[in-house]
């Protein structure tokens, strides 16, 4: 998952949030599967706030212990979770997945990371922005919808340090990822499912109407693509590889900038 007071999270309405996603669902499927969907994805936060389920979540601590950052999905506020249910539930790439991506990408299309901004829409509390930093892109930049992940991911960005540290133009940005204004560079784009299929289509619309505007060479790489079919069904976006765990996907006009490697 991922603007005045950083460390407040009631700017995000909680109740604008569950309306919203709501409406969506009523929209595509009607009112009585919107309100079984909501009143499903509610319990299952019950459940998931139970204290076995809140241990499980200290799992993903291992990264956080190597590296004295607070990344981990377990220290996150209650109200952060529920806004969680309504756009994206907050949960850490772990680390030998995120090489295995990385370097998939490069061996499917040898670009030179040095000419790519890389960026991660739904960055949460920035864990990928940190494991980015040991590639040598241009900059490395993640947007954050909650306020007090964002806090996190900054805090966790600046003292962060690493001898495998390549890349240390690092930023969290807090705002809507589905309309934040893609950089004018060749890119990497990061999503961890970060959206609700509305949110996604959304999104991607965006992405069209920039490389319409501005053609270069964008990659995709989407972690748990619960929603692949949007992307694979973009005239902008080409699918040149992936597993079940993630799709990689290329701008169809990607020839003109940053597209290769020297």
């Amino acid at each position: 998952m991922r603007n005045s007071n950083p460390s407040d999270s009631s700017r995000v309405s909680l109740s604008r949030s569950a309306w919203q996603w709501w409406n969506d669902v009523a929209k595509r499927e009607g009112r009585v599967a919107a309100t079984r969907q909501l009143l499903a994805a509610l319990w299952e936060f019950v459940c998931d706030s139970t204290p076995q389920r809140r241990r499980q979540r200290y799992g993903d601590a291992d990264y956080d212990w190597e590296h004295r950052v607070n990344t981990t999905s377990a220290a996150v506020t209650w109200r952060d979770r529920l806004l969680g249910v309504f756009h994206s539930p907050y949960q850490p790439t772990e680390s030998i997945l995120f090489h295995e991506m990385l370097d998939a990408l490069h061996q499917q299309t040898h670009l030179d990371f040095r000419d790519f901004v890389f960026l991660d829409l739904g960055s949460g509390k920035g864990r990928t922005l940190l494991m980015a930093s040991d590639y040598p892109f241009r900059r490395i930049a993640g947007v954050e919808l909650l306020p007090a992940l964002n806090q996190a991911a900054q805090e966790n960005l600046s003292k962060y340090r690493s001898e495998s540290q390549k890349c240390f133009a690092l930023a969290s940005i807090c705002a809507d990822a589905t309309e934040f204004p893609f950089p004018v560079e060749p890119t990497v784009l990061y999503l961890f499912n970060p959206f609700p299929e509305v949110g996604l289509k959304r999104m991607i619309a965006n992405l069209e109407q920039n490389l319409r505007e501005r053609p270069r060479a964008v990659y995709v790489l989407y972690h748990n693509p619960l929603f692949d079919p949007v992307l694979g069904e973009s005239a902008a976006l080409k699918k040149i590889g992936g597993t079940h765990q993630y799709a990689i996907y290329r701008s169809t006009d990607s020839s003109s900038d940053g597209g290769g490697s020297r």
